[in-house]
């Protein structure tokens, strides 16, 4: 006994000694810009594809490259030449948070600099000269200037010129074009067939509206493809370009089939808006899809920082007019966001008596309500009778953002009222709908979305929607309260899209569109609790097995 105590004391004591001569390895500090990488949860993009035909899997590497195309297009958009931009990083963090960015400036972060040398994003990215005068451009004489697909540029004589998309990027859109024609060749549905070929003679032409026409009649396809100059939210000058983008879909047909039930209800909802009469005249189209998808590729403006969830197209206001919108859910991309983002986002900020309010359910709907709510109200001004877009100027996405978001509550309301939605979870979407401001207000004032929920936080603060514990720090959601706040918001913004009130406009973002300093407080504490901003994703071909 006494030999093995000794035995464990000489081998305790050696350890010991041999701990004590060891050099202890210090953890690597994280540098600062692979702390910003590390703000975003990688996501990996897949779907079932054993749905897919094998044509269809022989479309997707195609559709692949048309996307990968829109990439180096949205590039050019917003910064310029990518691989000389690129060129001068050779911190490879700096170089992963510049491809997440899309440039230099943060698009999380009110687009400042986040590399040296820089100064201020130019408000007009890259679709103006850099020093171009907003005075300089409305003296410039020619309809055109104002076109989504047009860029502005200057001549050898150094006077401004306007320039279509497809002569500026004549080698990238003709490849695309070419592209889009041979994966229509692979179509067996023909509305897809359709839609492809189309858009590859919209991508020649800048002529959008056939394809556009033709993708919101497409009614059975699988695969579905997002493809063009879209969005025009990186145009904060005017509000006029569109960025170049894609999204590659997969159809989930088992969910979509539950979600087209509701598209019927919007003029019934449209006529219950809480406005005066003259603000909800134009007819909501019954006929607009709602329908739930996987997507598989992201590429261009939709990658850039925060990404979408869900789609609402087109865009054009002739095409509303006809045919209405497709309201497009993205499934996994929504379900990725909602547990790496929003449920601790929920732990850390909402009261525990109505955490178990949080649910995947209800952050669904709010989401896809939100999509809908973009084909109610009011598209052309009632005095002037022109385009609410126009008139509203930079301020339009914003107010559309804050629009779709208060009336997607307010028709989730309505429809449990109707019984098309089971009232005894009408505070899940209330509680939630909360915890989705904290999300999204962490976009930063640069983002539409941002501003949108960052209006909304204060009007519903002023109106007593909500309580904050200054012991816990953590917010609790007055039903009653809240239900006057959505009411009220959504008739302040319904009437200055009506009005066209570009000034009421601007005075609401002034202020309200920003964040305060009690709220950056609790966003601050999200940030140091580690939860990401936003996903990043592993995607292509070989995540998806098809190489």
């Amino acid at each position: 006994m006494k030999k093995i105590t000794s035995i464990v004391l000489f081998l305790a004591l050696g350890l010991g000694f041999t701990a004590c001569n060891q050099k202890v390895e210090k953890k690597a500090e994280v540098s600062p810009m692979q702390k910003l990488v590390d703000q975003y949860a990688e996501v990996d993009l897949t779907t079932n594809t054993s749905v897919l035909s094998e044509k269809q899997k022989q479309m997707l590497p195609i559709l692949f490259q048309v996307a990968d195309i829109m990439e180096e297009l949205f590039w050019k958009d917003a910064v310029g030449d990518k691989t000389e931009f690129l060129s001068k990083l050779t911190d490879p963090a700096a170089v992963a948070y510049a491809k997440i960015n899309y440039g230099p400036w943060d698009r999380l972060n009110d687009n400042k600099p986040f590399l040296k040398g820089y100064g201020a994003k130019p408000l007009g990215a890259n679709f103006y000269p850099k020093d171009m005068t907003k005075a300089e451009f409305e003296a410039l004489d020619d309809e055109a200037k104002t076109s989504w697909y047009t860029k502005i540029q200057r001549d050898d004589e150094g006077a401004l010129q306007v320039v279509p998309y497809h002569v500026v990027y004549k080698e990238q859109i003709e490849k695309a074009a070419t592209l889009l024609k041979k994966a229509a060749e692979l179509a067996e549905n023909e509305g897809l067939k359709k839609f492809l070929s189309l858009r590859a003679d919209a991508l020649l032409t800048d002529d959008y509206l056939a394809s556009d026409l033709a993708w919101m009649d497409m009614k059975s396809n699988t695969i579905d493809f997002v493809v063009g100059p879209i969005e025009t939210y990186e145009d904060a000058l005017f509000g006029y370009k569109a960025s170049h983008s894609a999204q590659i879909l997969i159809k989930d047909k088992v969910w979509s089939d539950k979600l087209s039930h509701f598209a019927s209800y919007l003029p019934k909802l449209q006529k219950n808006l809480p406005v005066p009469a003259e603000y909800k005249a134009e007819k909501a189209n019954a006929n607009a899809d709602l329908n739930a998808y996987d997507v598989v590729y992201y590429a261009g403006d939709c990658n850039a920082a925060s990404k979408n969830i869900a789609i609402n197209l087109p865009n054009d206001p002739r095409v509303h007019a006809q045919k209405g919108s497709r309201k497009l859910q993205l499934k996994n991309a929504m379900k990725a966001k909602f547990d790496k983002i929003l449920v601790p986002i929920a732990d850390l900020l909402i009261d525990d008596s109505q955490r178990k309010n949080v649910t995947f359910d209800a952050f669904f709907e709010d989401v896809m309500f939100h999509e809908v709510s973009h084909g109610l109200g009011i598209k052309y001004t009632i005095k002037d009778h022109i385009s609410v877009r126009k008139a509203l100027k930079e301020t339009y996405t914003s107010m559309e953002e804050g629009k779709a978001d208060i009336l997607g509550l307010y028709m989730i309301t309505q429809m449990a009222k109707w019984g098309e939605l089971d009232e005894s979870k009408l505070m899940d979407n209330y509680v939630t709908f909360m915890a989705g401001i904290f999300r999204s207000v962490r976009f930063g004032a640069a983002s539409a979305h941002g501003k949108a929920n960052m209006i909304r936080f204060y009007f519903f603060q002023e109106m007593g929607a909500f309580s904050r514990n200054p012991e816990t720090g953590k917010y609790k959601i007055d039903f009653e309260k809240m239900q006057l706040a959505m009411n009220e918001l959504g008739k302040q913004i319904l009437i200055i899209q009506g009005d066209g009130d570009y000034e009421a406009a601007k005075q609401l973002i002034a202020e309200k569109g920003f964040i305060r300093a009690d709220l950056q407080k609790d966003l601050d504490r999200v940030n140091n609790a580690g939860i990401p901003k936003d996903i990043v994703f592993r995607q292509g071909p070989a995540v998806l097995g098809l190489k």
